[in-house]
């Protein structure tokens, strides 16, 4: 299940805990990390002309995060749960 929101020139999908996936122009983006030294997200594109590849990276980032924020007790037997 993801929350779809447009405005601004931009489309925003909140996929899971910590990943949002806009696109704007011509790239999607999507935050992979943080970086303790610069005290800063970091973040990852790509082009928006190969939609296919750009959810295959983002559906890895959706794994890797399902491990860190697993669904919840209360979620877990919902529809909404594709595990």
């Amino acid at each position: 299940m993801a929350d779809v929101h447009d405005g601004y020139g931009l489309a925003l999908v909140s996929v899971w805990v910590g990943l949002v996936v806009w696109c704007k122009d011509d790239r999607y983006w999507w935050r992979t990390g943080w970086d303790a030294r610069r005290h800063r997200p970091v973040y990852a594109w790509h082009p928006a002309g190969d939609a296919v590849q750009a959810a295959r990276r983002i559906a890895f980032r959706y794994v890797e995060l399902r491990e860190v924020h697993p669904p919840s007790e209360l979620t877990a037997g919902a529809r909404c749960d594709p595990a």
